[in-house]
């Protein structure tokens, strides 16, 4: 069996990163495992601009963003597998992989960085009514097949959901010639960035339609029609508000899930909010050494988050392979009203530097405070003039702050 420092799963911008913080800080025995046939994961098939902008201060496509990450690997000497399906990984770090130059593998890793990404909610996922049919597509799908295999899958389509990867795939729909005649959200409010619901849909006229959803999909073979209707606060249809249209496609952007198939047979706790693994301050799961970042542990809404988190990672998995002796004083941290969740979920009291949590509000806030409470102690209030569910929040808490806690740690979201 092979041994090695860290194996990184995935080979996107969350596992280049991590890997190359490692590398920067004094490992050298580093393999990434990628199950494409190419570095980069999503980002590859992402060629709209606006990355880049945090990391790299310019704005940059995917595949340009994710090349700088690949030649810096390629310039460190980071050993990777492409092609390479992770089977299984266990609590002893032990990791079996395919692929079709090597076969079956097992290697040994001091420490694991989880970073596979996530993966699109599909149509069974959601239940929606009516027929089955040909023509629906995730919108994460319908990308891939339109910008890498040069296909485009409709001519008059329709959106569910409007995540950034559905904003953004209206506006490449409506470049490449089709007609989309709109999106619906069954949210009062649009999950996708503000910068992307004026460039993907008032900048082409596409018509955004808040707390409705998909009531029924009708065809032979094919889709040929949808109807959507409005929804209560409760999400139930409200009658007379039908609207159909006439469609040969329809794309579905109904959110993202952490990929955490491999965490089962290691055993690793998750999280029911996030979807993700549970960790601690270090990105730590419950199983030591086992660590996770970018999408794999939350779905982030910017590349240049998941880059800079993993970095973070990175320095954290070699400073606890070198140096980190501190036995972890963990205690909780609780979401509570207005917050949806909270990361990480646990901490350590003993902490020898600030922590940035990050956490997504449950609702469109206003005018609002952000308080992190020891017990009925407000230790940290920060003023928010707003704050979006599409938008992941990050607020740093320093180590005096934390060394002092007695109790749990808990978030919540009030209005001012």
């Amino acid at each position: 069996m092979v041994n090695i420092d860290v194996a990184v799963i995935g080979g996107g911008s969350a596992g280049m990163a991590a890997a190359l913080s490692a590398k920067e800080n004094g490992v050298e025995n580093i393999l990434i495992l990628e199950q494409g046939n190419e570095l980069g994961g999503i980002l590859q098939q992402c060629i709209h601009n606006g990355f880049g902008l945090q990391i790299y201060n310019e704005e940059l496509t995917g595949p340009s963003f994710a090349q700088k990450l690949i030649d810096e690997v390629n310039n460190n000497n980071i050993d990777y597998r492409l092609e390479t399906t992770v089977i299984s990984i266990t609590k002893d770090k032990q990791i079996t992989y395919v692929n079709e130059k090597e076969g079956y593998v097992s290697v040994k890793a001091k420490s694991i960085i989880l970073a596979c990404g996530c993966y699109e909610r599909n149509r069974g996922a959601i239940s929606i009514p009516g027929v089955r049919v040909k023509g629906i597509y995730t919108a994460g799908e319908a990308q891939k097949l339109l910008n890498i295999e040069n296909i485009l899958v409709g001519k008059r389509v329709f959106i569910l959901g409007s995540g950034d990867i559905g904003l953004i795939m209206a506006r490449r729909m409506m470049l490449e010639g089709a007609k989309v005649l709109g999106v619906a959200e069954i949210m009062p409010y649009s999950n996708g960035l503000m910068r992307n619901i004026v460039q993907c849909l008032k900048d082409f006229d596409i018509p955004l339609y808040l707390s409705h959803t998909i009531i029924d999909v009708q065809g032979k073979e094919h889709v040929e029609k949808i109807t959507i209707g409005k929804v209560d606060k409760n999400k139930k249809l409200i009658k007379g508000t039908e609207k159909d249209f006439w469609v040969d496609t329809l794309l579905l952007a109904v959110g993202l899930i952490p990929e955490t198939s491999l965490t089962q047979t290691a055993g690793i706790q998750l999280d029911a909010h996030t979807k993700g693994p549970l960790v601690n301050d270090r990105f730590e799961t419950t199983v030591p050494g086992i660590y996770a970042c970018g999408n794999a542990l939350h779905v982030h809404d910017l590349v240049d988050f998941v880059t800079m988190e993993s970095k973070l990672v990175g320095r954290f998995v070699a400073e606890d392979i070198l140096s980190y002796t501190t036995t972890p004083n963990l205690i909780n941290v609780f979401p509570l009203e207005g917050v949806n969740y909270v990361l990480p979920q646990r901490l350590n009291k003993d902490v020898k530097e600030k922590v940035t949590f990050y956490f997504r509000v449950n609702k469109p806030y206003k005018e609002s405070k952000v308080e992190f409470l020891d017990g009925d102690r407000v230790i940290k209030s920060v003023k928010k003039k707003y704050m979006l569910p599409a938008n992941m929040e990050r607020i740093t808490l320093k180590k005096d702050e934390i060394n002092n806690i007695s109790f749990d740690l808990k978030v919540r979201v009030s209005e001012i």
